[in-house]
């Protein structure tokens, strides 16, 4: 990809520093452009011409059905997609009418009588956003069984751009889709939601962003956000412990949204823990990348593959705004 972006010389010098910084050593793309010379590209002609939004959004449509449907059926192992009350799908890398939600149910039989949700257009943190909106569901229907499934197609919006955020984007970012379950059942071996807690950090308004554009969806990813998480992050802990009456010591594993090396440092300096507390962030950056809203699932999916089957989990992860959303969760195995 170090020709894709049509470099100039500065950018010619500056693309393998950053990968070579970046902490990820695999990504995934629906596209197979990736995997060739630049010279063999398909969708993103090495022509120059630039794919329309219409364009993008035909292949998002044809993509993310099986990439949702593939999770999900690995989430549902050991229950029936007829016994799902509630669907929640979530994406910021795609949108049409009808949606990713209504396709699920038609391709995997769902009941045409499921309550509906989609998050759209939230970004990295949406996730935890979905988890609870299925938590109320949860509380107010002790028999609801709320599937969340988070797919983007980011690489989608390459932009072949010697632009800055185009750049950064195109070291980050990758393809991904994750599921999970959420019930009220009390003897369910998982994770027990216990506290949400959210916070906008409004002085990085214009350091995070995402907008719709003629030609795909454009990145803004200023190199002032892990700052402004390092000076953040800590309050946001201290205010989600505070109401439960917990202390950080209490908390067992971390489970840190990994937007980028750089944030999860961030994170770390501010907290005061080691690079082994964020071991299992590191390792999904390292071998999947930044793939936005499926992210921290993919994190979350790590810890409750560990055999310790006590402690208080802490997630959070970051989007636009710069909007930071946490959960802390009790491990249930």
């Amino acid at each position: 990809m170090l020709n894709a972006n049509n470099p100039n010389e500065k950018t010619q010098k500056l693309l393998p520093i950053l990968y070579r910084r970046s902490g990820i050593e695999t990504r995934y793309s629906v596209f197979p452009d990736f995997s060739l010379p630049y010279n063999q590209w398909i969708f993103f002609e090495n022509t120059g011409t630039v794919p329309s939004l219409e364009k993008r959004m035909s292949l998002y449509n044809d993509q993310a059905v099986d990439l949702s449907a593939n999770a999900i059926k690995n989430c549902l192992q050991n229950a029936k997609n007829q016994d799902v009350t509630h669907l929640i799908t979530v994406t910021c890398t795609g949108i049409s009418a009808p949606g990713l939600d209504i396709l699920l149910i038609k391709k995997l039989g769902l009941s045409p009588n499921i309550v509906r949700t989609s998050v759209n257009f939230m970004g990295c943190y949406a996730a935890l956003h979905a988890l609870k909106i299925a938590d109320a569901f949860c509380r107010a229907d002790a028999s609801a069984k709320v599937l969340i499934v988070c797919t983007e197609i980011c690489t989608l919006h390459f932009q072949n751009s010697n632009d800055v955020n185009a750049i950064l984007s195109s070291t980050l970012f990758a393809d991904g889709s994750a599921a999970c379950l959420v019930t009220s059942e009390k003897d369910a071996k998982g994770l027990e939601i216990k506290q949400f807690y959210s916070k906008i950090a409004l002085s990085g308004q214009d350091d995070m962003a995402w907008q719709l554009s003629s030609n795909g969806f454009l990145m803004t990813l200023s190199n002032h956000v892990p700052k402004l998480i390092k000076e953040e992050i800590k309050n946001l802990l201290e205010s989600s412990l505070a109401q439960l009456q917990l202390t950080i010591d209490k908390i067992t594993d971390w489970a840190i949204h990994p937007g980028g090396k750089n944030i999860l440092e961030a994170v770390e300096k501010s907290l005061g823990l080691s690079h082994e507390d964020l071991a299992k962030s590191y390792d999904v950056l390292k071998n999947y990348g930044n793939m936005s809203s499926p992210t921290i699932l993919f994190v979350l999916k790590e810890i409750m593959q560990k055999n310790e089957s006590q402690g208080n989990v802490f997630a959070v992860a970051f989007g636009p705004g710069i909007t930071m959303e946490s959960v802390i969760l009790e491990k249930n195995q």
